[in-house]
């Protein structure tokens, strides 16, 4: 407990960012109110559990059962690992600034207030990148039950739901987020059930045959591993959403570090799971129909109607995702309206009835809409996920550092305990990101390009300063 309440006293900027901000009248938006304190740990879990999604190794079981020669277990729980030591770094900046902004605020107060900047501006991309994305899947996907209707229809009424959900409130967004994780939740134990009752049918190759997916000496390549592990902790990206609605939380400093730390272990443990059933099913020594649907096609081995069930369990999660993640998307532009980073008074503005940033919820939803029209026609949903990662993992190398900053360089006493988990989170973070494609890796810069220029033009040259963090938490 003593040691939780000098964690907790230490809340306040560096020396070089005090400095900074002294030099820097604060910036008040034209309303300055304030979101309303309404969620509680099983919100902030519930919320993090559907940005993720808790069928996201359904989706790309094919990919990893190629990569890893079918260690998919494996790779997942490697994969839960190394997230959990990020999302540990994350819910020990929350509990230090217990602030909107997220990312954009640790690296900001902790490393320089232009690098925050920097951080913030690749979160918008990786953040409006995540509905864009669901609403182009779930288009998709959409047109798979009813081919008559174009593609734009479906896109257009995908953005209204996200849109119109967030605008209600964050009380009516955590309720939905409720609906859709029982209905995942539902999907998932039905799926366990059938295969149970499949393995217990045509198992015959003793206990090896249950031990087989964790680790095979006949195609067990530690390289083949590790790349599939790279590609399986993408599948937890979206926990760092939960950060963003601090203001929102009950106790902000001990539920989100709970809720961030707890959605990446209970969603590593379930995706290991359903890939772990999956892999008894429909052993990785037999080829799939198709990579994509691969997790589909087991499921439909243990009972036909459990293909559509997939397909369609999948359209729903990607909703979820999306709504959720155009929520986290307006709540990280109004931490940096809030702090001057972009206008205040388009930013920083809270709806008066709702308590909601409005203006940023309709701002996202409008690009997340031109990005889905945009990625139907280039690059298609596989550029928009690769963009995606390469925003998410710059802010999750920063958040890392900040840590490492905070609790082991700015302390007196020094521990291990201090520097070896954001070390070793930034070190795997910075590996998947040199491995992202070039394609993603120069659209990506692109984007960092036309930030700093911002940047540039609203400091008149970087004259003046960038960003104020002296906003109250």
């Amino acid at each position: 407990m003593v040691r939780r309440d000098r964690e907790d006293a230490y809340s306040g900027p560096s020396r070089t960012t005090r400095t900074h901000m002294s030099s820097t009248a604060a910036i008040e938006p034209p309303n300055r109110g304030t979101l309303k304190r309404a969620l509680r740990l099983s919100d902030l879990i519930l919320y993090g559990i559907v940005v993720i999604q808790p069928v996201a190794p359904m989706s790309s079981y094919g990919v990893l059962s190629s990569r890893g020669k079918g260690h998919v277990v494996t790779a997942i729980l490697i994969a839960m690992v190394a997230m959990l030591l990020t999302a540990l770094s994350y819910g020990r900046m929350a509990r230090a600034y217990p602030s909107a902004g997220s990312a954009f605020t640790y690296v900001g107060k902790e490393l320089h207030p232009a690098l925050g900047y920097v951080t913030g501006w690749s979160m918008v991309m990786d953040y409006v990148l995540n509905p864009t994305i669901c609403i182009v899947w779930c288009s998709k996907g959409a047109m798979e039950f009813v081919p008559e209707v174009p593609y734009a229809f479906w896109a257009l009424a995908f953005f209204g739901l996200f849109t119109w959900l967030n605008l209600r409130g964050v009380e009516a967004s955590a309720r939905f987020n409720a609906i859709v994780a029982a209905a995942m939740g539902c999907v998932i134990l039905v799926f366990f059930v059938m295969s149970a009752r499949f393995v217990a049918a045509h198992a015959a190759g003793g206990a090896g045959e249950f031990t087989t997916p964790f680790y095979d000496a006949r195609t067990w390549h530690t390289g083949s591993v590790l790349n599939a592990t790279s590609v399986a902790v993408l599948t937890f990206i979206g926990f760092d959403g939960i950060s963003t609605l601090s203001e929102e939380v009950e106790n902000p400093r001990r539920n989100v570090l709970l809720a961030t730390v707890l959605t990446c272990f209970f969603v590593g443990v379930l995706a290991a799971l359903e890939v772990y059933a999956a892999q008894l099913v429909w052993p990785a020594s037999e080829p799939y129909p198709s990579e994509a649907t691969a997790f589909a096609h087991v499921a439909g081995r243990t009972a036909p109607s459990m293909f559509a069930v997939i397909v369609v369990t999948l359209l729903v999660a990607n909703a979820g995702s999306g709504v959720g993640s155009q929520l986290g998307a307006a709540r990280l532009l109004y931490g940096m309206g809030r702090s001057g980073a972009l206008s205040p008074a388009v930013f920083g503005y809270i709806d008066p009835k709702r308590r909601v940033p409005r203006n940023n919820v309709w701002l996202v939803g409008a690009v997340a809409l031109a990005g889905a029209f945009g990625l139907e026609h280039f690059g298609g949903y596989d550029l928009g996920a690769q963009l995606l990662n390469f925003g998410a993992l710059i802010a999750f190398m920063g958040v890392n550092l900040a840590a490492f900053v905070h609790y082991f360089v700015r302390r007196r006493e020094r521990t291990l305990g201090n520097a070896l988990p954001p070390l070793v989170g930034f070190a795997v973070c910075l590996l998947l990101w040199i491995n992202l494609s070039t394609t993603a890796q120069v659209v990506g810069a692109a984007w960092m390009a036309a930030g700093v220029a911002f940047g540039a033009v609203r400091t008149r040259g970087f004259r003046r300063s960038l960003v104020n963090f002296d906003t109250p938490p």
